[in-house]
C-alpha cells in the first residue's frame, strides 16, 4: 500500500468523536550522506543537493514501480 504522509487530512463537517486525537507523526530527522546510505534500500536514490538530502524512489508512480518488479 502506498501512504504519502505528507497530503492532509480532509477536513469536512461530518467526523466521529474522538478520531483526530489518534494522528500523530514523529517529527523528522536532519539526513545525512552517511546514514541515507545506511538505509537506503534497492529501489532508491539518494538526491544530494547544496540544502538537502533525501531518499527518493527510483521510479516515482506505483504502476511503474510494479512493472520493473516483474521484470
Amino acid at each position: 500500500m502506498t501512504v504519502n504522509p505528507i497530503k492532509g487530512k480532509q477536513l469536512t463537517n461530518m467526523r466521529a468523536s474522538g478520531s483526530d486525537e489518534n494522528i500523530s507523526l514523529a517529527p523528522h530527522k536532519k539526513m545525512t550522506i552517511e546514514t541515507g546510505l545506511e538505509i537506503m534500500a534497492n529501489d532508491e536514490y539518494l538526491e544530494i543537493t547544496p540544502k538537502n538530502v533525501r531518499l527518493r524512489k527510483q521510479f516515482l508512480t506505483e504502476t511503474l514501480r510494479s512493472k520493473n518488479k516483474r521484470k
